[in-house]
Formats: structure tokens, sequence, C-alpha cells
């Protein structure tokens, strides 16, 4: 019964234990995350968007005109996945529920989010100027509160099912 065992809610502190640990703060400190919900004709969507770790909350940022916007008002689950494109990967799964902040102008976590891109000074200028005279509208901010979360770096932690595996390799072992 791993799979009980995994989808079993957990306590705050659980969360916050996981997502602590060193493996998941380096991968909170990146930029790009998978947003996993259920949009408007009932399907899984999974889209990659940037993000910000605030200590608490993972913060996206979107226009308020996104399909993403009516689907998560809708119905706000969402599961994100957080990993490297290296061998053996590093992943970090988080659960909650998104709430929306429609705000006026672009929140500052949006242009945290894209501070890693690669552009000059006055590139930069010329961005924000532009990104600016977009979102005249203002933006949406997607705050999500982890209430699950797992890391998976393949030296400590394995997904349940490969973890099951292992012990019931363990087990034949030790017959």
């Amino acid at each position: 019964m791993a799979h009980a065992t995994e989808e079993a809610a957990m306590r705050p502190d659980e969360v916050s234990e996981v997502l602590n640990r060193p493996g998941s703060r380096e991968l909170l400190a990146r930029d790009v995350t998978r947003l996993a919900y259920v949009a408007a004709d009932g399907a899984p969507r999974v889209v990659p968007i940037a993000f910000a770790w605030n200590g608490a909350q993972v913060v996206m940022c979107t226009t308020p005109n996104a399909p993403k916007v009516a689907s998560l008002a809708a119905n706000p689950a969402v599961a994100l996945t957080i990993d490297t494109e290296v061998h053996p990967p590093r992943i970090l799964l988080v659960r909650g529920r998104a709430e929306l902040d429609h705000v006026a102008g672009i929140p500052a976590e949006y242009l945290k989010q894209t501070s890693s891109y690669e552009m000059s000074a006055e590139q930069r200028v010329e961005w924000e100027a532009e990104v600016r005279s977009l979102y005249v509208d203002g933006m949406v901010r997607i705050v999500v509160t982890p209430t699950w979360a797992k890391l998976i770096d393949f030296e400590t932690t394995l997904p349940s099912a490969v973890a099951e595996l292992a012990r019931r390799r363990a087990e034949r072992a030790g017959a």
C-alpha cells in the first residue's frame, strides 16, 4: 500500500521539513516549475511557468486572461514539479491549493522570477518597459502554499514505486 501512504495528507511541520532540506532549497531557488491543474474542459494540463519561492509559498504570475486563471478559480487543486536536467535527476514534488491575487502593475515576484534571464542592463531596461506596457491591466499572482511535498534525489529518497521494488528485492535477497 505504498500509494496510500504517499497520498496521505502531511502535517505542516512534515511539509516544512521536506522543503527545508538542502536539496529542496536548491530546487526552490530555480526559476521554472511545471504547474499541473485541471482545465475548464476537465482534462489535466501541465505548463512550465516561472516562479519565486518566498520561504512559505510558491508564487507564479500570469496574465489576467490566461485560461489557467479561470480553471484555477473553479478548481484550485494544483501540483508542481521542480526538477533538474541531469542524471540522476533531483525532483521536488509539491501539492497545494492555488490562491489567485489580481494585482495592479507588475508584481515584484514577477521581476524576481525573470531576473535570471540572460540580457544586458540595457536589454533589461527595454524588456521591463515592454512588460509594463503589455500588462497595463495588471497581472494575477498564483500563490500556492504547499500542503504536501516530496524530494526525490535517488540517493536518499526514491519514487515510492521504485522504493517498493527495492524493498521487495531486499526481502528476496534476505530470504
